[in-house]
């Protein structure tokens, strides 16, 4: 196990478990633990490990791609027993099975005001709106994780003729509901935030809402299409969702 200061009370560690490395840092009196893998599948299930089975002591779990946060009380735990605690679960992660994934579909009005990037993504790859929202609407997008603000899934993976990467400069404020793109991967703003992904579209659907059970409609591991709507639809819906 190699250590490495990082300043005044911190150090980082990584260790490496069947392709799984661990790190542990300080920040503000607190300690975190952080498992990085190699696959997506490994960070997933350990996750549905740790929500089944508690950890006591353990605060919040912040899944990414292919690592998952661990935030713990560093007056119940020391790192080397929350490190001992992620080793039994993964050598059990055979046994874990992941909920089934929903099939989730969300409207989506292209273009317009409601997609102000759309132009200029079409220009960008030399193809025509229609075929640039056949596009996006076409695929099945996988959650791979929910961060930036609660309720944002980042989705992925866009069509190749999508790939487009971000704006130079964000904007200050994007419309809640907006549909976006950046890279390889698409997403919708639950709120009004500033934010640098290329507007495609706009959703009425809520995708956060505090009387909702689990809060965000979208979960790690579901699959989502988008469907195109008009803009008299989306007026409609959206009276209907308020």
């Amino acid at each position: 196990m190699g250590v490495r200061r990082t300043g005044k009370n911190a150090c980082s560690t990584w260790v490496p478990v069947r392709g799984v490395y661990f790190r542990e840092h300080e920040h503000g009196g607190g300690r975190r633990g952080a498992i990085r893998t190699g696959e997506r599948s490994i960070a997933a299930g350990l996750l549905r490990s740790i929500e089944e089975k508690k950890v006591a002591g353990v605060r919040n779990l912040h899944p990414a791609y292919c690592s998952l946060l661990v935030k713990f009380d560093a007056l119940r735990l020391r790192h080397e027993e929350v490190e001992a605690i992620l080793r039994r679960y993964l050598e059990r992660l055979e046994e874990v099975r992941l909920p089934e994934p929903r099939q989730v579909e969300i409207p989506v009005c292209y273009g317009g005001e409601y997609g102000p990037d759309l132009g200029e993504v079409c220009a960008m790859h030399r193809i025509t709106p229609a075929h640039a929202i056949e596009l996006h609407a076409s695929a099945e997008y996988l959650v791979y994780f929910l961060g930036f603000v609660p309720g944002f899934a980042y989705l992925g993976e866009l069509p190749k003729e999508l790939v487009t990467p971000r704006l130079a400069s964000p904007r200050r404020r994007v419309p809640a509901g907006s549909v976006g793109i950046a890279g390889n991967q698409t997403g919708v703003y639950p709120f009004a935030t500033p934010g640098g992904w290329r507007l495609l579209g706009r959703t009425p659907t809520a995708m956060f809402r505090t009387d909702r059970d689990g809060l965000s409609l979208l979960s790690i591991g579901d699959r989502v299409r988008f469907t195109p709507i008009s803009a008299e639809r989306f007026a409609t819906l959206e009276k209907e969702c308020a």
